[in-house]
């Protein structure tokens, strides 16, 4: 059975949505399984049986149901007991539909993609709320990130919030803050670097990792700021943004294994 993705999507509903192009039609009795990567744990639903003179089929499927867990799950027809894994030419990305998933209020975020060797999978993530980063730069002595808020459930109106911008150094309890501005789910914040050195003298010229997080009226936690709504991987070893001396001490943003944005200050 030939069988190949040529779009695929979780819409905002949560449900799997597939189109399939296929060179005869699905059996009776063939089955979607979902596979989880690190487990082995097996999810299977039962499909529809399109026209024998179909070309394409189309399936829907709704994934709370199935009690999905975190992490990867690969994608596999099956039929009479013998079951093939589905390749896909849709990479499944698109920003402009990662931001608004990320607008509903959510406790798990699924994902659909195509791996490195061309076959379907979903990346099933825990969807606490955060503040999404998107630009990062040092300018006139100031430290600067601006991005969007997800899965907070506000919406993305020209609403102004009242927020704050918190640097924590957990070796020491030291902590800075700023006034941060938030429109809709839009936010904008930014520290004066002098600030980031002075703000824990007793810890070496405040040299250290400083974890940034963001304080919005109306969210009950705050929010920490990341970078998780793309399609890139690692961060910490990808990405590497320009950095700023201050007096001589070295200032730069990278991102934790998690992708978790730090201010490293010294060293």
């Amino acid at each position: 059975m030939g069988v190949v993705v040529t779009d695929a999507e979780v819409t905002l509903a949560d449900v799997f949505s597939l189109r399939l192009a296929i060179d005869e039609p699905l059996g009776e009795g063939t089955e979607l399984v979902l596979r989880h990567r690190t487990t082995g744990v097996e999810r299977d639903v039962l499909l529809g049986t399109p026209g024998a003179r179909a070309r394409e089929a189309t399936l829907a499927v709704s994934l709370e149901p199935l009690q999905l867990t975190a992490g990867r799950w690969d994608a596999y027809l099956r039929h009479e007991g013998r079951r093939s894994r589905l390749r896909s030419v849709d990479p499944g990305f698109s920003l402009d539909h990662l931001d608004a998933y990320a607008l509903c209020r959510r406790t798990l975020a699924y994902r659909s993609y195509r791996t490195r060797n061309g076959y379907l999978a979903l990346k099933i993530s825990e969807a606490e709320p955060v503040a999404e980063v998107r630009s990062i730069w040092f300018r006139e002595g100031r430290f600067e990130v601006m991005g969007l808020l997800a899965y907070t459930g506000l919406e993305d109106d020209d609403s102004r919030h009242e927020a704050v911008l918190t640097l924590d150094r957990r070796q020491t309890g030291a902590r800075l803050t700023a006034t941060a501005t938030v429109q809709g789910v839009r936010f904008h914040a930014a520290v004066s670097l002098v600030d980031v050195l002075a703000a824990d003298p007793e810890g070496a010229a405040g040299s250290g990792t400083w974890e940034p997080a963001l304080q919005v009226a109306d969210v009950p936690t705050a929010l920490r700021l990341g970078s998780r709504l793309d399609d890139v991987d690692g961060k910490r070893r990808r990405l590497h943004y320009p950095s700023a001396r201050v007096d001589g001490v070295l200032i730069k943003p990278c991102y934790t294994a998690d992708d978790e944005l730090r201010i490293e200050v010294g060293g």
